[in-house]
């Protein structure tokens, strides 16, 4: 974060430009990528006072770095990440992230806030203050994100309002609720007017023709939902900024490849949006989007300016992205993009060799985030599915999307219910309302999952978070609910009636303070469990169920209030006929 000056200040970085001071660090024998003329430069850069003070030949410092031949680039900028959805908390986050090459993020802390509100916004600001990152925060516009959910949480435009004008915060997050600028809805609108002076986020998956006019009319300015070439052609050509996205389900880098080109690279950036810890240890963050565009024949400085420089000038760091006189020492050194040798923010080493060189902490004052599992008990007549007709609605999961079909099929009845069709792959699942004890809960079924044994709950269920459990048989269903209810929130695996696996996420449900390696770990058992025990095979289990409860994401989802027909924005049933 760019840090004021005093003259005094700025007299000693001139005469370190100069040559006649010496400055804090010098970097040698290294080539610059420059992301201004997209060019490779063997040059020195002088950095002090937190500053690049020179690019060129430079012989003194009080410390020297050699950079044995290797690039020295700008370091890189996530234009639109969730912290909760990495499972820690923001001090491990960051611990996981710069050593990968990101020192700046722009989060929206839309997940939390969904289940704890301005609590929840307030924490996750506190939790990621004094640390080695660049933490900017969009203030989340759908909380809930649809009138068709139970949220634990409701923000009006006083509640964003109240914290528009903290340094941190640049403008409003993804507007999901498209529909309701569409339809001109109030509240949306009141959201959109008192932001309307900063950034808004669009998320606008398949929107196009006069619709899309009519959206970005009303202010927006960027998508990361783009998920074919013409879709995001016709944005980049109707002025948005099109964020092309590769994280852990939502992958689009590949298909998004040929929008890249001379005409349209200026307004093209690069973010994760969500990147579960598995990933992030075996893939990378943002240097493993860059590695992507690397692969296919994009050139190492234009590759990098989509991490760098454009995301700094779409959202306004005067300073921030490139190499150059005057910016941000925000810097690192790698010889190959998936291993950075060393991360330097604000001038100072602060990873190196896949190492963070700073301490963690647990936040404290943590309270309104704690303890956030609030329900009526489970019954078996709350997920019992009485026979009604002879066609069910059931959700097509595709494999790596967060979208989703509508299938029309014959289910199997036993004693008069439907039950779960492990021969078809047809599988029970259910939402239930934890934020509020409403009693309420959505039954379902999905195919796609592969479900062989047993049952499965997570606490993780976008947008609001409730709880969503798959299984394949009741009982089951019920033991992880009531595991994750005694938790606090998580992931739970359970096989006649008995539990055997678990990992708990005490804050808000969706994190836990212990490290990156540690929840890889136990999501790496937990995933062989599903797949041994419980028979799971064909996609991640867990960030696929957490996606099924998703109502902004076409086509068929299901929350604690019912099925929902995200085209049409409204619930229909789950029988077709009868």
């Amino acid at each position: 974060m760019e840090r004021k000056f005093q003259q005094e200040d700025l007299k000693d970085i001139i005469d370190v430009a100069r040559g006649i001071k010496e400055g804090d660090l010098l970097i040698k024998n290294g080539k610059v990528i420059n992301v201004f003329n997209e060019s490779i430069e063997e040059k020195d850069v002088l950095i002090h006072n937190g500053i690049i003070a020179g690019i060129g030949e430079y012989n003194s410092a009080k410390e020297i770095i050699d950079a044995n031949g290797y690039f020295i680039s700008p370091s890189f900028v996530d234009a639109h990440v969730h912290i909760e959805s990495s499972m820690m908390i923001p001090t491990e986050f960051a611990a996981s992230i710069i050593p990968l090459g990101t020192t700046t993020i722009i989060a929206d802390p839309h997940e939390i806030s969904n289940v704890a509100g301005i609590p929840g916004l307030q924490f996750m600001m506190k939790a990621s203050n004094n640390l080695p990152l660049d933490v900017y925060f969009m203030l989340s516009s759908c909380v809930p994100a649809t009138n068709m959910e139970t949220s634990g949480a409701r923000l009006y435009v006083e509640d964003l309002t109240i914290l528009k004008n903290n340094e941190r915060v640049i403008g409003l997050a993804e507007l999901m609720n498209y529909p309701g600028v569409l339809m001109k809805d109030q509240e949306v609108l009141d959201k959109i007017v008192a932001f309307r002076d900063r950034i808004i986020d669009g998320h606008a998956p398949g929107l196009s023709g006069k619709d899309l006019n009519a959206y970005l009319a009303s202010g927006v300015m960027d998508d990361h939902e783009c998920t074919n070439v013409s879709e995001a052609l016709e944005k980049l050509s109707k002025g948005m900024w099109v964020m092309m996205r590769e994280g852990s389900v939502t992958r689009n880098i590949q298909t998004l490849l040929p929008i890249l080109n001379d005409k349209t690279k200026h307004r093209i950036m690069l973010c994760t949006d969500d990147k579960n810890p598995e990933d992030l240890l075996s893939e990378g963050h943002i240097n493993y989007a860059i590695s992507l565009l690397l692969k296919n024949g994009i050139y190492l400085p234009l590759a990098i300016r989509l991490a760098t420089l454009n995301p700094s000038l779409f959202f306004g760091f005067l300073r921030k992205g490139g190499i150059a006189p005057g910016y941000e020492a925000d810097v690192i050194i790698f010889k190959d993009i998936s291993s950075i040798e060393c991360v330097i923010k604000d001038g100072k080493p602060v990873a190196s060799q896949g190492k963070p060189l700073f301490d963690t902490f647990v936040p404290s004052h943590d309270e309104a985030v704690k303890n956030t599992i609030n329900m009526k008990p489970l019954t078996f007549e709350k997920i019992r599915v009485r026979q009604r007709g002879s066609k069910i609605r059931v959700i097509g999961i595709i494999p790596d999307a967060a979208v989703t079909e509508e299938l029309l099929l014959e289910p199997k009845i036993e004693d008069g219910c439907v039950v779960s069709d492990t021969d078809r792959d047809i599988i029970k699942v259910a939402v239930i309302e934890r934020h509020r004890a409403t009693g309420r809960v959505g039954v379902g079924f999905i195919q796609g999952l592969g479900l062989k044994r047993g049952a499965f709950a997570t606490s993780i269920s976008h947008d609001s978070h409730n709880i969503i459990v798959a299984g394949e048989n009741d009982k089951d269903m019920l033991l992880a609910v009531a595991q994750l209810e005694s938790m606090g929130g998580g992931i739970a695996v359970a096989k006649d009636e008995k539990i055997i696996g678990s990992l708990p996420l005490p804050y808000a449900g969706l994190m836990t303070n212990i490290s990156v390696h540690e929840i890889a770990d136990i999501l790496k058992r937990l995933n062989k469990t599903v797949a041994e025990e419980n028979g799971i095979s064909k996609v991640n289990p867990f960030m696929s169920l957490a996606f099924m409860s998703l109502a902004v994401i076409p086509k068929l989802k299901l929350t604690d209030m019912g099925l929902v027909d995200v085209d049409k924005f409204d619930f229909v049933d789950l029988f077709v006929e009868g």
